[in-house]
Order: C-alpha cells, then sequence, then structure tokens
C-alpha cells in the first residue's frame, strides 16, 4: 500500500471529521451488539422458568418486555450512529476526491508542452476521473466497512471468550484460513485490477481520438476499420475485466462457506457442551446470532481488500503523473514584472529531447521595443521553435533569450505570459460562447471590448452575421467556425489583452490577402507600444514589418527590412517573385 500513503495528507487535512466518524462507528457496533446479550439472557429466562415449574408469568413478562425495549432501543441508538458514521466518513472521501481532482488538474497545467507530447489525453482523463474515483472507494467505503468490521470483531469476540472460551476458539477456526486466501487472491486482483486500468485508459484515448478526428474518419470512409479496432480493444478490456471479477468472485462464497462451517461447530461444540451442563441454551443460541452477525463483515473483507487493490492501482497510475516535475523551474529570485520588451537572441541553440532535431543553430538578432518583426522561412526552418523560447515553453540549450535585456531565465513564467498575447498556428476554440472566447483574453473585459477587439480581428461583421450573434455556441474546439473565422477570433482573444509582447504563428494562413491586410495594418495602427512577432509564409504578411528574419535549417539566412531583402538575392526576394507571379495568374 505504499502508493495509498500519498493520501495520508488528506487524511490529516480531514482528521477531526474522520475521528469523529469513527466514535460514531464504534459507538453503532456497541449498541448492535446488545441485542444478541439481551437475546440470550431472555431464552436463559424462559429456559429456567419452565425447569421451575412456576405458573405466575408476571415477572417473566416483566424481564421479556424489559428485554425488549431495550433491543428496540439499542437498534434505534445504533442507526443513529451508523447513520451519523455514513454522513461524516463518506463525506469525507468526497471531500479527498475533490483535493486530489484539483490536485492533478493544478499539477497538469504546471507541467512543460514535452509531457503533453508523450502523454495522450484520453489517458490524462482516465486518471483524472477513474482513477480517482476507485480511490474515493478506499478513503470512503473501504475505510468505513473496514473499521467497522474490526471494531465489531473486536467486541464480539472479546465477549464471547469472557463468556465461553473453549467455544469461541472452535468458532474462530475458520479464520486463519479465511486470512492466507485473502493474502493470495489481494495480490492476484492488484495486478489484474492494473490491467484492467491500463485497458481503460487505451478504451478512453481511443474513443477521444475517434470523436476529435471524426472528419477525417468520415472523409476517408474509415468507419468499419475504427469500429473494428473499437471491437478488439473492447475485446481485450472485456478479457482483462473479466479475468478481475473471476477473482473477485471467489471472495463471497468462500466467506459464506467459512461462516456456514463457524455456525455448523457453534451447534455442534456448544450443542455438546449444553447437553454435558458446561454452558447455558441461551449462551449457545447468543452465539448463533454472533456468528451470524460476523456474516456480512466477513463477506465484506473481501469486497474491502478487492477495493483496496484497486486503489492502489489507481493511485499508483495517478502518482507516477504527480512524481513528474516541469522541466522549467522558476528560481525565488525572479523579477516580478516586465518593464519594457525588447527582444535578443544571442547565439541561441536548441535541439528537441524526444526527436534529436537540432531546430535553432546559433541564432542571434535584436528586435526593439514596439517593433515588428517577421519571420520566414521553409518548413521546419525553426520559427515555431523561436516563438516557444520568447514564452519560456521552453529554455535554450545554450545562448540567450533576452527580454528588455534581462536574460529570459529572470522572469517568472507566469509574468511572461502575463505580458504576452499568443496566437499558436493552430488556433483551440473552447466549447463556449464567441464572447466567452473572447474573453478568455481578459477575464472582466466589457462587451464593447470584446467588440472592439472582433473588430480590430476583422470578425465583427462574421460574428454579427449569426442569429445568437456573440452568444453563438461553438461546438468542440470551435468547430462551428471556419478556419479563418476561427484564426480571426484567436487573434481578438490576444489583442484583448492590450498585450506588451505579441506572438502571432501563421495565423493568417486561412484568410485571404484582403482581410489579412487590414488585419495587419489594424495592428499596425492600435498596437504601436506592442513588440510583435510573426511568423508566416506569405510576403504580403512580412512587407510592412520593420524587420524581417529569414531562417533555414535553423540559421539566420537574412535580416532586414523588406526594401532590403529585396535587393539581395536570396530566399525572401526568390518567395517574393514568386507569389507575385502567382497572384498575376490568379
Amino acid at each position: 500500500m505504499r502508493a495509498l500513503q500519498y493520501l495520508n495528507r488528506y487524511l490529516k487535512k480531514y482528521r477531526p471529521l474522520l475521528l469523529l466518524g469513527l466514535l460514531f462507528t464504534v459507538s453503532s457496533r456497541v449498541f448492535a451488539v446488545i441485542a444478541p446479550s439481551l437475546v440470550g439472557d431472555s431464552i436463559t429466562e424462559i429456559e429456567q422458568f419452565i425447569q421451575s415449574g412456576a405458573t405466575d408469568l408476571t415477572d417473566i413478562k416483566k424481564v421479556l418486555l424489559t428485554n425488549i425495549a431495550l433491543i428496540i432501543g439499542a437498534a434505534l441508538i445504533s442507526g443513529g450512529f451508523t447513520f451519523a458514521m455514513r454522513q461524516s466518513i463518506i463525506n469525507v472521501s468526497r471531500h479527498i476526491e475533490f483535493d486530489l481532482k484539483n490536485t492533478i488538474y493544478d499539477h497538469y497545467q504546471k507541467l512543460s508542452l514535452r509531457f503533453y507530447k508523450q502523454n495522450r489525453t484520453g489517458d490524462l482523463m482516465s486518471r483524472i476521473s477513474e482513477d480517482v474515483s476507485r480511490v474515493r472507494m478506499y478513503v470512503g467505503p473501504a475505510l468505513m466497512y473496514s473499521v467497522n468490521t474490526i471494531t465489531l470483531f473486536v467486541i464480539v469476540i472479546s465477549y464471547m471468550v469472557s463468556v465461553a472460551p473453549k467455544l469461541t476458539l472452535y468458532t474462530l477456526l475458520p479464520l486463519p484460513v479465511l486470512s492466507v486466501m485473502i493474502y493470495k487472491l489481494s495480490k492476484a486482483i492488484h495486478e489484474r485490477s492494473t490491467l484492467v486500468q491500463q485497458m481503460l485508459s487505451q478504451l478512453s484515448t481511443f474513443a477521444q481520438e475517434s470523436f476529435s478526428g471524426i472528419n477525417v474518419i468520415k472523409s476517408y470512409a474509415i468507419e468499419p476499420n475504427r469500429i473494428a479496432e473499437m471491437e478488439r480493444i473492447s475485446a481485450e478490456s472485456r478479457t482483462k475485466n473479466m479475468s478481475l471479477v473471476q477473482v473477485q468472485a471467489w471472495f463471497f462464497p468462500m466467506m459464506i462457506l467459512l461462516i456456514g462451517i463457524s455456525n455448523v461447530l457453534v451447534i455442534f461444540i456448544g450443542g455438546s457442551q449444553y447437553i454435558a451442563g458446561q454452558i447455558e441454551l441461551g449462551v449457545l443460541a447468543e452465539f448463533i446470532i454472533y456468528v451470524n452477525m460476523l456474516t456480512w463483515p466477513v463477506a465484506t473483507v473481501g469486497w474491502v481488500t478487492s477495493i483496496v487493490q484497486q486503489a492502489e492501482a489507481s493511485q499508483k497510475r495517478i502518482n507516477e503523473f504527480l512524481g513528474q516535475e516541469p522541466e522549467i523551474q522558476d528560481s525565488t529570485k525572479t523579477l516580478n514584472s516586465i518593464a519594457q520588451i525588447s527582444i535578443a537572441f544571442d547565439n541561441v541553440h536548441f535541439t528537441y529531447d524526444d526527436t534529436g532535431i537540432h531546430a535553432l543553430k546559433g541564432v542571434s538578432f535584436a528586435l526593439e521595443e514596439g517593433k515588428t518583426i517577421a519571420v520566414m522561412g521553409p518548413t521546419g526552418a525553426g520559427k515555431t521553435t523561436l516563438l516557444q523560447l520568447l514564452s519560456k515553453t521552453y529554455l535554450p540549450h545554450s545562448g540567450e533569450v533576452l527580454l528588455g535585456g534581462k536574460s529570459i531565465n529572470d522572469y517568472a513564467q507566469n509574468d511572461i505570459r502575463e505580458a504576452m498575447g499568443v496566437v499558436p498556428q493552430q488556433p483551440f476554440l473552447f466549447s463556449d460562447t464567441i464572447a466567452n472566447n473572447i474573453r478568455f483574453g481578459k477575464q472582466d473585459a466589457t462587451e464593447e471590448e470584446i467588440e472592439a477587439a472582433a473588430k480590430q480581428a476583422a470578425v465583427h461583421d462574421n460574428i454579427i452575421a449569426f442569429s445568437e450573434k456573440y452568444d453563438t455556441m461553438l461546438g468542440e474546439r470551435g468547430i462551428t467556425l471556419s478556419g479563418g473565422q476561427k484564426q480571426r477570433v484567436s487573434i481578438a482573444r490576444a489583442l484583448i489583452k492590450q498585450p506588451k509582447l505579441l506572438l502571432l504563428d501563421d495565423c493568417l494562413s486561412a484568410v485571404d490577402t484582403e482581410t489579412e491586410e487590414a488585419i495587419l495594418t489594424s495592428l499596425k495602427a492600435s498596437n504601436k507600444n506592442t513588440t510583435t512577432v510573426i511568423v508566416c509564409h506569405r510576403v504580403s504578411s512580412a512587407k510592412n514589418a520593420d524587420y524581417v528574419l529569414i531562417l533555414q535549417d535553423g540559421e539566420v539566412a537574412q535580416f532586414g527590412t523588406h526594401a532590403s531583402l529585396l535587393k539581395n538575392d536570396g530566399y525572401y526576394k526568390d518567395l517574393y517573385a514568386q507569389q507575385r507571379l502567382e497572384e498575376e495568374d490568379m
């Protein structure tokens, strides 16, 4: 149970409520075991009354009515404590589930981009939902029934030993056998539970990818192949679940068998002792009730063991991710704000560890505050990598990235990102209204500010053409909008922040040149104090920038203004000529 030790911090947090729940548990069991003793006393009284040959029923009626009243009273009190027990311990399990999910989600947010490249969304979702639910069963029902069972065993067995030691010994003979079987079955359950959870993650991942890529699936008419693959994964998942169930199925029958053996021993041994005059008839009846009272707690031993083993497997999977540290750690000496945004790259090298690709090779350039630079080059030249270094998504392997004359290492990641607006190469919109998607850039933005940002991104006219206008609900990943509309809404989301640094990663590729010209002109007019980096493939996007940087194979091939680069042979001049010819042909 090493993995489950992680939960100790939450158990300490809710210790007062848990202790109260444990007190309620003990109290409920104490009152529950009163009834068998009263039943035994009543039978003994009746036996003695019959043997005495008395005919006056007054005294015996009084004793029996008193015992009945006490049994009912004890049952009511025990029921009240049981209700309080469930309200406290089960509520604690829900609080721990809430805290654990938030801890995992918060940790997910801190992990680096590489983590998300190496792990699938379905697996991340499975660990924060299914695995946490199984862990909750451990800190809730499993804990409650364990304490309940232990308390009942201690009280009942202690009383049985005090009344009839020899009979108690014979009654408990099956328990060592039970312990050995539980130990062996628990190991098997733990192993098979781990495999079941892994298959569940695989199933969730496949379903999530299928739903996200439904357009591609339908376009290529590969539904039969995906259905067949889903059936294969489901069949494998079913096989592993059935393997687990087959082991779990042994528990309850074995419990009943052992309880049945205990009953037989009580009747045979106890009956022999009663005939020999060693115990009273009431004691024999009392022991039968106690043994059967232990039936459910003993039966839950298997269920609780199964829950604990599954929780152990799930928590181990959760701990795998919680144990991963973000690759980029902010030091305690980081600056709290960025006074001004000038950019400088000084002999920057960067290699992706997972692929070994040397994306940037000795890149150096400088950009003054408030200026715009267009970054161009063929696919794989390192353009997006350059933006990711500016946003401190990655750190350079050598060289320095400077913001405002200070190393990017001197700033906290959050402070850098608060100062910038980013529009990624593949815009992502949430399943929310258009207004709220733009408001992600500024949580307290007014309707006027949202409309102003949309106009600046040249998407306002498209939005008001919808029947719900800015309150239009978008489908998953913004599927309701066209590619160009998604890009422009993403631009509006970045602009509403009024950022000091604006990073545009080829985010105008899906709009026509006329709209592109309108957006870039608007940006230049309204964001004079914003330092802007535009990654693009069209000269029309770069010609109005203050500087153009050409990257080829991770190296700076050209750097200068639009006019100066056209005077020199090279990538930019060739691209300009090629795109001019394409425009004339159209």
